[in-house]
């Protein structure tokens, strides 16, 4: 490691990173629950089933322009940053940190392979698979592995920017037509609307199926769906790969450790947040004048949302590890940390509680609450959290599901209580 870690700074360290991964499980509920309280098509758009409200829109856009994509990226950033820091750990106690990591990550892998049994919107397998490779690319050195990184990143999305230009267009073309009640559609806008109208009957049969019995959606799962999770890591492998890298970067350089100047923070949170801000607003704005059209909006937060997402996330950063060095002992700064020290059991409680309460093995609510009334839910989970989190860990050394990965880790039972 390039910048090792005095002791002064290790206390400060942790708060940081749990401080910023406990802001991100409690941002990332926010565009859960979309895919919680629908199937995927309404998780990309508020209209999949028929024009929404004006108050759906809203609340559909704020979480957008806030939480969706730059929580995934500052989980992203962590990940890396904590897997050379548990290698660190792991070789300071006379361990093999590489071999340690693998099996932290075999079994992550596991984890978030049950996790998508009960919801298709998991996370887990795909940081592992990823995990993987950037055990491999580690050891670059800090200047040659951010601009590959930032290369990485920027090229992949600007594949995918290029690809979705035509289609983006020619959905446009089809809206226009649409709004002045053109019959007569090309062959480019015809398949556009045949391709809406099965995306919408496929929404419609997997919301069934989710409002169905949990063993009938497993078994569909195993047998119709069992590469998913494998086919969603590959997709986005151009996203989550590099956004390790940079995470392991910005550890070594001190980021996360108290390394920066207050003043460099400050001007880095301000000039994420303001950019990121603008151009993500926009692009809001423009799925919004296309009345949320599920393929443009699709291609939108995929590639167009890309860079703006990671200004943000690195403003989000700047901002809370500011709060780090200041405020961390702060009833809330507390609270949101101890959610991070316990993230991974509340990312998967969480979705327990949301399939609970929406799929029909639970209170089968899927596709009945509008958007609106989706914001509520979350404060009222962000809440609980705030609550349970802190409290949990006077009493327990980790979370039940830390325990649980820690444990199968290290192939023993491992201390729960204190």
């Amino acid at each position: 490691m390039s910048s090792p870690v005095s002791e002064s700074t290790r206390s400060e360290r942790i708060t940081s990173l749990d401080l910023i991964r406990g802001v991100a499980i409690l941002g990332i509920l926010a565009v859960n629950i979309e895919g919680f309280g629908a199937p995927w098509a309404g998780a990309i758009s508020p209209d999949w089933n028929g024009p929404a409200s004006a108050s759906d829109h809203f609340a559909y856009l704020v979480t957008m322009v806030l939480f969706e994509g730059k929580m995934r990226v500052l989980l992203s950033l962590l990940f890396g940053a904590s897997l050379v820091l548990f290698i660190g750990n792991a070789e300071a106690s006379g361990r093999n940190g590489d071999t340690a990591q693998m099996r932290r990550l075999f079994w992550l892998a596991v984890i978030g392979y049950l996790h998508f049994l009960f919801w298709w919107g998991d996370i887990l397998f795909t940081y592992a698979l990823a995990g993987f490779a950037v055990l491999i690319a580690r050891h670059l050195p800090n200047k040659a592995m951010v601009p590959a990184a930032l290369l990485i990143f920027t090229a992949w999305h600007a594949n995918g920017m290029a690809a979705s230009v035509q289609p983006i267009l020619a959905e446009i073309s089809l809206n226009q037509a649409q709004h002045e009640l053109r019959v007569n559609l090309t062959a480019e806008e015809t398949a556009i609307k045949q391709q809406r109208d099965q995306e919408h009957l496929d929404g419609l049969a997997e919301m069934a199926r989710e409002a169905g019995s949990l063993p009938a959606l497993i078994h569909h799962k195993l047998t119709h769906e069992a590469d998913f999770p494998l086919t969603i890591a590959v997709v986005t492998f151009g996203e989550t790969f590099p956004l390790m890298l940079i995470g392991i970067a910005l550890f070594r350089c001190g980021f996360f450790t108290g390394g920066w100047p207050r003043r460099r923070l400050k001007q880095m949170a301000v000039a994420g947040i303001i950019v990121g801000g603008l151009a993500t607003t926009g692009l809001a704005g423009f799925i919004a004048g296309q009345n949320f059209s599920p393929g443009i909006v699709q291609a939108v937060l995929a590639w167009w949302t890309a860079l703006p997402h990671l200004a943000m996330s690195l403003g989000y950063a700047a901002v809370l590890v500011l709060i780090a060095q200041n405020g961390a002992d702060s009833w809330l700064a507390s609270r949101v940390a101890a959610i991070g020290k316990v993230a991974l059991s509340n990312y998967i409680g969480c979705t327990l509680i949301f399939t609970g309460l929406f799929y029909g093995w639970g209170f089968g609510l899927i596709g009945k609450i509008p958007e609106r009334w989706y914001l509520p839910m979350v404060f009222t989970a962000w809440i609980v959290m705030l609550l349970i989190s802190k409290s949990w860990l006077k009493r327990h050394r980790q979370g039940p599901v830390e325990w649980l990965w820690r444990s199968l880790a290290q192939w023993q039972v491992m201390p729960f209580r204190r």
